[in-house]
């Protein structure tokens, strides 16, 4: 079911996102040469606590995942598209690592991604980092009311295109409030002008991930994490945005 959030919802969101963003802009800066994923973990549990949120991610358990996922914050390196289970392992200098965070504060969810380079970065890494976020700029841009969902999907799309990379439909954005993942499904590649209508309420977590050599993904024997079947590295890129009659809003912009 689709939910419209009022104006008054859409401002009981904000701490969340507030939220959301403060531990990404916190573990990404914690994030260096000899880190182990573990600790980035510990540290998003602390925040989680300190806040008095509630951790999406702990208990969650859908059909895709072995068990439930047991940690805070998804932690994706290297050829890890999403989904990544925090682990004992400790980051490498040019390791990319995306880190996915959602919390419940309040009784409001919001969802983000961001994707950095540990320590020395190469150039076609940083080119990817650029391409994911490019494409969730554009996704934002097309979330106003009047446009369609095939709108969004098809800015996505099109930088994707652009850069000659294939784009997976099996995972993409969707809808946040109450839980975390909702209708509707945001394809991350569509076609202008199609799908549903947007209206102003309407809060998608919108987030282009990319593979630049495929599209097929399998699950590592952890039972969560998702990898390219090339071994190529992957970006991920998410924020919450509200749709308004004033235009977009990002809920979980970082400062």
């Amino acid at each position: 079911m689709i939910e419209l959030r009022t104006p008054a919802e859409i401002e009981q969101m904000r701490p969340a996102g507030r939220f959301v963003a403060s531990v990404l802009t916190a573990t990404s800066a914690a994030a260096d040469v000899g880190v182990n994923l573990l600790d980035l973990d510990a540290l998003a549990h602390d925040m989680i606590r300190a806040e008095g949120a509630e951790s999406c991610y702990i208990d969650y358990h859908p059909s895709f995942g072995a068990s439930p996922f047991g940690k805070v914050i998804c932690t994706s390196v290297n050829d890890a598209a999403l989904h990544g289970l925090p682990h004992d392992y400790r980051l490498r200098d040019g390791d990319m690592l995306s880190l996915d965070f959602a919390a419940s504060v309040d009784g409001w969810v919001c969802d983000s991604a961001l994707t950095i380079i540990v320590g020395t970065p190469r150039h076609d890494d940083l080119a990817l980092i650029d391409r994911v976020n490019e494409a969730l700029a554009a996704g934002i841009r097309q979330a106003r009311v009047g446009n369609r969902m095939g709108d969004i999907s098809a800015a996505i799309g099109d930088v994707a295109a652009e850069a000659a990379y294939p784009v997976n439909l099996d995972f993409g954005g969707h809808g946040v409030g109450r839980t975390m993942h909702g209708d509707p499904h945001v394809p991350n590649d569509g076609r202008p002008g199609r799908g549903l209508k947007l209206r102003a309420g309407l809060v998608l977590a919108i987030e282009p991930w990319f593979i630049p050599d495929t599209d097929e993904i399998y699950t590592d024997d952890d039972g969560w994490t998702l990898r390219s079947r090339t071994g190529t590295r992957a970006a991920h890129a998410e924020h919450t945005v509200a749709i308004t009659a004033d235009g977009p809003i990002v809920l979980t912009a970082r400062a």
